[in-house]
């Protein structure tokens, strides 16, 4: 009888039931001690298993091998060659193994990383979501959508600066006459192109003039905002977004400009003085308040920011259920509109967020313009000929503008007159006579314009091709 384990005859034997081999018994019992199973088959094995065998005691007998000197250096030497080779393959099994640890290693880092990545995503999830608020309102047939409000609220400085506007704006607008001086039908009608100027800004997107008439703000796919003056001919000065501009706008003396980052920075004389990024995906476009130092960003992430640019902070979001595309304020500053991708166009109350009506166009809104009156509301849906007017009152479309060309800009005038609209086939000017209650049509251009604009007094009509020049029409 041999162990199992040294392969020598034991001095005390026994026999595991499980595999029924034989071991020396200090063997087995420090292996059962160490791994509790039988080293030949696996099993589960106890020493109180084990059955001894009774035999006579074994004497080795002496190899005749050893009885000489020579012999015994030969047997020395195998045993060397023998240890030799397992310290090779033990060496072997070493690096073997440290590869496979390295390779355990480095995937279980992937995993952690992996795994941290998600709960953070997770955890943001959640936070957004916990901030939903669920609840819909209806003006007419139209169903207004929830809205994530902030739960922070607006400042009590804002609040009352928003209000103050409000109720100083709401009182007089109805009343307001038209300025001496302001552009009639007459006029307007026989408009014509009196300046271009070479590209400004290649893939021109955004055009903004400023309260002289003078200053107009052109931004492009190049992430380049030049401020061109209209009387000079040229470009002052050049401010620099994180990106391409997706809009521009004057609050002032200062510029904001928007970016396909989701940055909104704000310059003035010309150097940067604030730049904010509320937005987890592009800033699509903007919106001056009323205030005048108060604006609007909307983005691809489903939220509008407001921002004050007295204190240069982010004053709340508000997120919806669809990506927007575009924002305006209305002329008295209590309500915002926003349009998005689905279509919808959202409109609600500035000072708490909630959302005050829905109305619903034919695809994605491109753009929208409140009328300085306060009742009227021009939008475009992407791609479309048409520009639908809705009445604030009845919650209702109560025309339909169709110029024919495709239209991606809108521009009301002060008086709520004129509606300047803009395309790559060219713009027009719809006219809205309050007497007559009835639409005309003074002037149709084939300038090209990707964004248009009305100079002071809406003595001329300032126009930013997809190229990035700018054409100016006006009397002869």
């Amino acid at each position: 009888m041999l162990c199992a384990i040294s392969g020598e005859a034991p001095q005390v034997p026994v026999v595991s039931p499980k595999s029924g081999s034989v071991f020396e018994k200090r063997l087995i019992e420090a292996y059962i001690a160490e791994n509790g199973k039988d080293p030949v088959n696996g099993e589960e094995l106890s020493t109180g298993d084990l059955i001894e065998v009774k035999s006579q005691r074994v004497v080795k007998p002496r190899p005749p091998t050893l009885t000489s000197i020579p012999s015994l250096l030969n047997v020395f030497q195998e045993e060397w060659d023998a240890l030799a080779l397992e310290a090779y393959t033990l060496q072997q099994t070493l690096a073997q193994t440290r590869q496979e640890l390295s390779t355990a290693l480095y995937q279980h880092d992937a995993a952690v990383r992996v795994i941290a990545r998600l709960t953070k995503e997770r955890d943001e999830a959640r936070d957004a979501l916990s901030k939903v608020t669920i609840g819909a309102s209806r003006t007419g047939a139209a169903a207004a959508e929830a809205m994530q409000v902030d739960s922070t609220g607006l400042p009590e400085a804002v609040l009352a600066r928003i209000e103050s506007t409000q109720a100083t704006l709401s009182k007089t607008r109805r009343k307001r006459p038209i300025p001496e001086g302001w552009a009639t039908s007459e006029a307007i009608s026989a408009y014509q192109p009196s300046a271009s100027s070479e590209p400004l800004c290649p893939g021109g997107r955004a055009l903004s003039v400023n309260a002289t008439g003078d200053l107009a703000l052109v931004g492009g796919a190049d992430g380049a905002v030049g401020i061109y003056s209209l009387s000079q001919k040229q470009v002052l000065q050049t401010l620099h977004a994180n990106g391409p501009v997706t809009d521009a706008v004057w609050a002032g003396e200062k510029a904001v400009v928007a970016s396909s980052t989701g940055a909104v920075k704000v310059f003035e004389n010309g150097s940067e003085v604030a730049s904010f990024n509320s937005h987890a995906g592009a800033a699509t476009a903007l919106a001056v308040h009323a205030t005048g130092d108060i604006v609007a960003s909307v983005g691809a992430d489903k939220s509008y920011v407001l921002y004050d640019l007295s204190t240069t902070s982010v004053v709340t979001q508000i997120f919806s259920d669809a990506s927007l595309l575009s924002v305006h304020f209305h002329p008295d500053g209590h309500l915002i509109a926003a349009g998005g991708v689905d279509g919808q166009i959202k409109i609600f109350d500035v000072k708490t967020g909630v959302a005050a009506a829905n109305f619903a166009m034919s695809s994605a809104v491109k753009c929208l313009f409140f009328s300085e009156n306060g009742t009227f509301l021009a939008a475009v849906a992407d791609k479309s000929t048409a520009v639908s007017v809705w009445d604030l009152r009845s919650s209702q479309e109560v025309k339909v503008l169709d110029t024919g060309n495709q239209i991606d800009s809108l521009n009301w005038d002060y008086t709520g007159q004129f509606l300047l609209t803009g395309g790559p086939s060219g713009l027009t000017v719809q006219q809205y006579s309050k007497a007559a209650k009835d639409w005309s049509e003074p002037l149709r251009s084939a300038v090209p314009a990707v964004a248009v604009g009305w100079g002071v007094t809406a003595q001329r009509i300032v126009a930013l091709n997809s190229e990035g020049a700018i054409t100016v029409l006006g009397g002869q």
